[in-house]
């Protein structure tokens, strides 16, 4: 890997980490687990740019950098297995979009990160009362997912040249 694409990863992951810094502060809604998931924007963004080697490097890091600042290690749990299942998701939908329909690839990433996180909370609690919330975060999953898909849509479509090499313009 060369020192640009490095960089490029590192900033991407400072940005993805500041999001979830940010979104932290909002105040949580009523129904457990829903969240905007504002720092997908950088992994779909990533996925979309780089390829999946590079977006699970940037979502590995996010995830470990984030639980040592919440300080919650049963967060970690619950943040991979979602990010992780988020990540396949939107890489397999990506290569089959071929790129195109972006706010479809987050929608699906969303509701696999809900899913990936139920997953866990099963696993953890051994409670199957918690798949009583499926369909409450299958909907905020299509809510969510297509907001970060637009604004990674936009996001592509004005940062892409940023992060070009100066040789391919």
């Amino acid at each position: 890997m060369n020192t640009a694409k490095l960089t490029k990863l590192a900033l991407l992951t400072t940005v993805a980490l500041t999001i979830f810094v940010l979104e932290s502060a909002i105040p949580a809604i009523p129904i457990p687990g829903i969240k905007l998931g504002l720092a997908n924007i950088i992994t779909l963004y990533v996925i979309h740019e780089m390829g999946l080697r590079e977006a699970g490097a940037v979502l590995l890091v996010r995830i470990v950098l984030a639980t040592v600042i919440a300080g919650q290690a049963v967060s970690f749990l619950y943040s991979i297995c979602g990010g992780v299942a988020c990540l396949i998701v939107m890489w397999l939908l990506n290569r089959f979009l071929q790129g195109h329909a972006i706010f479809v690839t987050s929608i699906f990433g969303a509701i696999a990160h809900n899913l990936g996180q139920i997953f866990a909370a099963f696993v953890v609690l051994h409670m199957a009362g918690i798949l009583v919330y499926i369909p409450y975060l299958m909907i905020s999953g299509v809510i969510t997912g297509a907001f970060t898909g637009l604004v990674t849509y936009f996001m592509l479509q004005k940062f892409s040249k940023a992060f070009k090499p100066a040789d391919s313009k």
